[in-house]
Order: structure tokens, then C-alpha cells, then sequence
């Protein structure tokens, strides 16, 4: 029978990488969305008041019907995702339990600050606690009270409720991509709900829910960067950049940058600008906390912290049911807009920390993801929203406050108060623009791959399509009703979304629950039950290390082979057995792995996958070579077993076809094992079951 060695010479290369696909578009996804997205753009463009009417009208009907629901779906996420972290689903990993995390955890801590960052903080920073002291929901305006209660509110809307949003669409997206190796979109957060539905109708509606709702909260946030930039512009230079026509052309040139960084590739372009936001918002944090009242501001970051724990309860299932609040509408025009505002950025964000989290535990995606960037939010928050409330109060004498109905340049107007002003408004337009760019790029990449249904060699312009249709979608909200317009299109499309998260946890925990039961069965690896048998050949093998060309020439010949004989006769004992060959794929979860699959229904399916794995050599090998020997023989490839449940896997690059047939065989029938008792279950509920 084939064996690795004799698949392929050692010179033998891999396969040569295929062409990228011209389009990857899931049409059921895509059409639906853009047909939406069309008749708002021809709206907009055509009868903008009407669909300034339109939108107030939608506004007022999602606050006045489903606020309560938007409260209640926010608050039960933190609450889940505490219930997940302190149980025993807390120590599974992101992966196959052999992964490591792809970064340290500085370098993880460091991109989550990154992810936490954004136009919004830029936006509200000051622009929130300032409205809130001056207009408090319960306090009386302008006293230490309100200050309190306006620095308890920001809190609350920047702290571990929205981090709670974004960490759920994380986790879902991370589990269910890294363990059971299904796309990056949220219809596989579905899987244990749906089985092999999520391919249908349902799985499709729900990502066209995702991706509308995705590209409405990205362009509200190009809205808020528009209409920030072109007040800053207006302080620092004069410029007359109230028109709408230099608003649209900031979106246009913004747009036209996050192109060029599109077409550089992911790693070059988002990485090294979200690099650089890091250091300049660093630098503009630290200027603020030196310059501004230092002692005051962490006097105060302190009592803010102590605040907000001590009403997280009360605050997180407020709703304003026995006394309205004392400025009509807060409630509807903050804490319900943030919640659908994180909603809808949820599937960006998430994708994000999804991709950087690989190989950690549950446990530690969960506690870093809820107290890192929130730690940051909160001290950004109280550097600004406290900075300028003093300053207003002992410098200003209530000048900056005179100014807050105007939010787009109160940022800039608060820098007027501080050393270097112009300077620092310059640093803050170059880091608003770089962010929205970043925001606009990856964004484009988000709204791709949940389009792309998570393909991982989506062409350019498909990128660049997107970047320029969440342009188009900002410039129309702005021109039929600026930010209330921008305001209204995030509730509205965020809350079908909600929904489905809610509906996605129950889905997590039930994957989690069947991790736990394969967990608990031990089960050897096939080649621990070797019998001798057929030994120079293995120690052949074992004398000279495989290579790629050699675990590609394995797959092909001998695993292959394998699986198509087993899926054969599984078909003519009418069992429905698929083989998938992605050996040829260079890129993606599954590149160049082989996998045999049996559906069950509403089951997870049976999967045997062999998937090449590079290793390095030990050290100890490498002490008398060259550095050029060095850096050809320093990585080995071993065909490795991957499974649905995330099982460790085992090198199989010593058995032979039976051998590796027997293998599935008994992997198989473990799988029918740990099934039992549900199959059994599922067969009492069927319609006209006796017993």
C-alpha cells in the first residue's frame, strides 16, 4: 500500500496555488441585502423628506414598541457570558484542544485595545458626559450630582455591556469557526440549533440580517467621522465646511483611501494603520491626563468606577416604566441607540477579536474581552468627559457648555482650553481620519467575507465594492436626514439582529454542552494500537522527516483513496457519506485538508479530517547544520486527524489504507456511541412514536 515516502521525492514541491476566485458572492445573502440597500439609496436620493419622515417615524416605533426588548437582550449577555466563563465550558479552547494562541497576551491585550477604539470615542468623548451634565435624565442640570450621574451614564454605555455585545458575537464566531470549522458568519453559531439548515433559506436570511445590519451601523459611524472631521476643519482652518457637498466630498476621499489600503491586503493596510491609531491615541490620552486637571481626573476615574459597579444592576434593566426620564427622549436617543448601535457593529468587531483570540480558552477570550478594552473606554471616558466638565465649571466659567449643542467640534473646542490647541487639533484630525479609514477598510472586509459566507480568497474588488457602497449608504442618510437619519437606519436594522444573538447563545451553549460530553470519553489514537507489522517501512519514516510534497502525495494516495472506499460503501449501506478535498487550498481553516463527513440529523455531523500541520524540529537536531541547512529543515509537515469536536488530533502518517480505513471506522462508531442517548431522544419525539 502507498506510504508518505513514496508518494513524493523529497525535492517534490506542493501544489502550485490555484487562482483566486474572479467572484465569491453567496447570491442568496447578497441579492436580498443589496435590493434592501437599493430601495433606501433610491429613497434617500430621490425623496429625501420623505425619508427624513419615514426614518423619525421608524425611530419612534422601534423606541415606543421595543425598548424593553433592546434592555433586556443587552442585559442578558454580560450575565451569559459570566455564566459560560465560571463553568466548566470555560476550558475549552477556541480550536482543537492542541491550539496555542497565535499571539502573546500582550500582543492580544494590545489588539483588543485597538478593537475597543474608534470615530465613536472620538465623538463622544467629550460630546456625552458634557450633554448629560447639562441635561441629566434624573439630576437637576449643572450640579455635582449631575456630573456624577452624567459619568455614570457614559460608563454604562461604554462599559461591559457593549464589550458583552461584541464578546458574544466573538465567542460565537471563534467557536464555531476554530472547533467545529465552519465559516466566520453568524448562521454557524446555528449549527446545534439547525444542523445542516443553516445552508437553507434561514441560514441565508440570517446573514442578509447581519450584513444590512453591518453596513448600517458602519455607516452611521462614517457619519459621525464626516460630520467630526469637517468641524475640526472648520476650527483649525476657517474653512467653510458646513455644506453637505464638503461633508460628501470627506466621505469620498475617505472612502478613496480605504481602497488603496483595501488593495495593499489586510495585513499590510489595517494592521499598520491600526498600529499607528494606537500610538497617536496613546499620545492624545497621555496629553489630555498631563495637561488637563491630573489629580482631579483620577480622583474622579476612581469614584466613577465605584458608581458604576454599585448601579450596574438598576441601570442595566432601566427602562423609565414609572417616571419618565427628565429629558424627554434620553432614554430612546441613548442607552437604546448605543444598544442597537453595538448590535450592528457586533458582527465587525467580533470577526475581529474572533480572529485574533485562536487557541485561547473561553475563559480567557471572555476576561479579556469584558475588562481590557472596557478599562480603556472607561479611562478614555473619564480623561475627557470629566477634563471638560471641569474646565467648563473653574476655567471657562460655562463657555465650553454654551457650545455642547453642537457635538461635532466640541472635541476641538475643548482643546481651545489646553496648552498646544491647535497642535492637538491637528493630531485629532489626523487620528479621526486614520481611524476613518481603518473603520471604512476593515469594515469592507467584514461586510466581504459575511457576503463571501467567510471565503478566504475573496478577489480585491470585491472589497473595494463594498468600502464604495458604505460610502454611498453614509453620503444618502446624511443627505435625507443627517445624523437622526444615520440614527434611525442602526435601530431599525439592528434589531433583527439582536434576535438572532439572542438565539445564537442558546446555540453556543448547546455546542459547548456536547464539547463537555466528548471531552469526558477517552479514546487512543489509531496508531497507538500499531502491530508491529509492516516496521522497516515505518522506520523509514521515522528516520527521514516528511515534507509537504510527501503529506500531499499521502493525501492523495492513501488517505483519499481511503475515505472514497469508506463513503462508498457507507452509500450502499444507505448511509449519505460526503469526502471533501480542499488539499489544493492554500489559504482558509481547511487548507490542504481532506475530510470525510456523515450528516445526521440535528446532530453535529461526523467528520474524519487530515489536515498537513507544520511542526519544528527540535533543537538539538539543528546544532551541527548550516544556517541555510537550518532554514530549509526546520520546520517538518505531518499529516494530522482533525475531528467536529474539536478532539486533539494524531499524526497518521505511518498506517497504511486498512489501517486508516479501521481508523475511521472506530471513530465512527465512538461518534455512534456518544450519540446514542440523543438519536434515542430525538426518535421518542418524532410524530407517532408509541412507547
Amino acid at each position: 500500500m502507498d506510504q508518505p515516502a513514496q508518494s513524493a521525492p523529497e525535492s517534490a514541491n506542493p501544489p502550485p496555488e490555484p487562482a483566486a476566485p474572479r467572484i465569491t458572492f453567496s447570491a442568496p445573502v447578497v441579492v436580498p441585502a443589496l435590493l434592501v440597500l437599493g430601495v433606501l439609496l433610491v429613497l434617500c436620493g430621490f425623496f429625501p423628506r420623505h425619508a427624513d419622515r419615514i426614518f423619525s417615524t421608524a425611530q419612534g416605533w422601534v423606541i415606543g414598541h421595543f425598548d424593553w426588548f433592546y434592555t433586556m437582550v443587552v442585559s442578558l449577555f454580560p450575565v451569559f457570558l459570566v455564566l459560560v466563563a465560571v463553568s466548566r465550558f470555560g476550558n475549552i479552547r477556541l480550536g482543537p484542544d492542541d491550539a496555542k494562541p497565535e499571539f502573546n497576551f500582550i500582543s492580544w491585550s494590545a489588539m483588543l485595545f485597538a478593537a475597543g477604539m474608534g470615530i465613536g470615542l472620538m465623538y463622544f468623548g467629550v460630546g456625552e458626559p458634557l450633554q448629560h451634565y447639562l441635561k441629566p435624565p434624573t439630576q437637576v442640570p449643572g450640579t455635582p450630582a449631575a456630573a456624577r450621574e452624567a459619568l455614570t451614564s457614559t460608563f454604562f454605555h461604554w462599559g461591559i455591556h457593549a464589550w458583552s455585545v461584541y464578546g458574544v458575537m466573538g465567542l460565537v464566531l471563534a467557536y464555531f469557526g476554530f472547533r467545529y470549522n465552519l465559516p466566520l458568519t453568524m448562521r454557524s453559531g446555528l449549527y446545534p440549533l439547525l444542523q445542516q439548515r443553516i445552508n437553507g433559506p434561514i441560514g441565508h436570511s440570517v446573514d442578509t440580517f447581519a450584513l444590512v445590519g453591518t453596513i448600517a451601523g458602519l455607516a452611521t459611524t462614517l457619519g459621525y467621522g464626516a460630520l467630526q472631521l469637517a468641524a475640526g476643519l472648520n476650527i483649525v482652518t476657517g474653512w467653510d465646511t458646513s455644506t453637505v457637498g464638503f461633508r460628501v466630498g470627506l466621505i469620498v476621499l475617505v472612502v478613496g483611501l480605504a481602497g488603496l489600503s483595501a488593495a495593499s491586503g489586510l495585513d499590510k493596510g489595517v494592521r499598520r494603520l491600526s498600529e499607528v491609531n494606537l500610538l497617536l491615541t496613546m499620545l492624545l490620552l497621555g496629553f489630555v491626563l498631563t495637561f488637563g486637571p491630573t489629580v482631579h481626573l483620577f480622583e474622579a476615574f476612581s469614584e466613577n468606577i465605584g458608581n458604576y459597579l454599585s448601579s450596574l444592576v438598576g441601570l442595566s434593566l432601566r427602562t423609565f416604566a414609572y417616571e419618565a426620564p427628565l429629558e424627554p427622549g434620553w432614554f430612546g436617543d441613548w442607552t437604546i441607540l448605543y444598544w442597537a448601535w453595538w448590535v450592528s457593529w457586533s458582527p465587525f468587531v467580533g470577526m475581529f477579536i474572533a480572529r485574533i483570540s485562536r487557541g485561547r480558552t473561553v475563559r480567557e477570550f471572555i476576561i479579556g474581552v469584558l475588562l481590557i478594552p472596557t478599562a480603556f473606554n472607561l479611562l478614555w471616558m473619564t480623561a475627557f468627559g470629566n477634563g471638560a466638565i471641569w474646565i467648563d465649571t473653574h476655567v471657562a466659567q460655562g463657555a465650553l457648555a454654551q457650545t455642547a449643542g453642537n457635538v461635532d467640534a466640541l472635541l476641538f473646542r475643548f482643546f481651545e482650553y489646553l496648552p498646544l490647541a491647535k497642535g492637538v487639533s491637528w493630531l485629532a484630525i489626523m487620528l479621526i481620519a486614520m481611524f476613518f479609514v481603518t473603520s471604512a477598510d476593515s469594515g469592507a472586509y467584514v461586510v466581504d467575507a459575511i457576503a463571501s459566507r467567510g471565503h478566504p480568497r475573496s478577489p480585491v474588488w470585491q472589497r473595494l465594492f463594498w468600502a464604495c457602497l458604505l460610502g454611498v449608504v453614509a453620503i444618502a442618510l446624511l443627505l435625507a436626514g443627517g445624523l437622526k437619519a444615520l440614527q434611525a437606519m442602526t435601530l431599525v436594522a439592528a434589531l433583527p439582529v439582536a434576535a438572532i444573538m439572542a438565539v445564537l447563545c442558546v446555540g453556543l451553549w448547546r455546542g459547548m454542552q456536547a464539547d463537555l460530553r466528548n471531552a469526558s470519553q477517552d479514546w487512543a489514537p489509531a496508531t497507538s494500537f500499531w502491530n508491529g507489522e509492516h516496521w522497516r517501512k515505518r522506520l523509514e519514516l521515522i528516520v527521514r522527516q516528511p515534507s509537504a510534497g510527501d503529506v500531499h502525495g499521502f493525501l492523495q494516495k492513501t488517505v483519499l483513496p481511503a475515505m472514497r472506499e469508506v463513503a462508498a460503501e457507507m452509500e450502499r449501506q444507505g448511509v449519505h457519506a460526503v469526502v471533501h478535498d480542499n488539499s489544493a487550498d492554500t489559504e482558509g481553516g481547511n487548507a490542504g485538508a481532506v475530510h470525510l463527513s456523515i450528516p445526521i440529523a440535528e446532530l453535529r455531523d461526523f467528520v474524519y479530517g487530515v489536515r498537513p500541520v507544520r511542526r519544528k524540529l527540535p533543537g538539538y537536531i539543528l546544532t551541527e547544520v548550516t544556517d541555510e541547512e537550518e532554514n530549509m529543515r526546520r520546520h517538518v509537515v505531518e499529516p494530522i486527524t482533525f475531528f467536529a469536536d474539536g478532539r486533539e488530533g494524531y499524526d497518521i502518517q505511518y498506517l497504511r489504507r486498512e489501517e486508516l480505513i479501521a481508523d475511521i471506522l472506530r471513530n465512527y462508531e465512538r461518534y455512534l456511541s456518544l450519540t446514542a442517548d440523543k438519536r434515542n431522544l430525538l426518535l421518542n419525539r418524532a410524530p407517532g412514536h408509541i412507547g
